[in-house]
């Protein structure tokens, strides 16, 4: 059964996409803050089966991820762009 309670965790989102590759550091004057995270848990105990919601600062779910026990993860990413 799943638990009726989301745990809410609230992250800065943070962008290093456009920093030139030059090894596996990333210098902290390169990232720069795009927006804040908020992260849903949800586990189902029978299923061991994780369902994590990932926000926006609106409340708007931008991303739902499954992780299973087993180690397999599957995402499923929205867009809310209009077109």
């Amino acid at each position: 059964m799943m638990t009726e309670e989301f745990e809410d965790m609230s992250y800065k989102e943070i962008s290093y996409r456009d920093v030139p590759k030059s090894g596996s550091v990333i210098k902290s004057s390169d990232v720069s803050i795009i927006g804040i995270a908020k992260i849903s848990i949800e586990e189902d105990s029978s299923d061991g089966v994780k369902i994590i919601l990932k926000k926006d600062e609106h409340d708007n779910i931008k991303e739902i991820k499954f992780v299973c026990s087993c180690g397999e993860t599957k995402s499923l990413m929205l867009d809310y762009a209009a077109e």
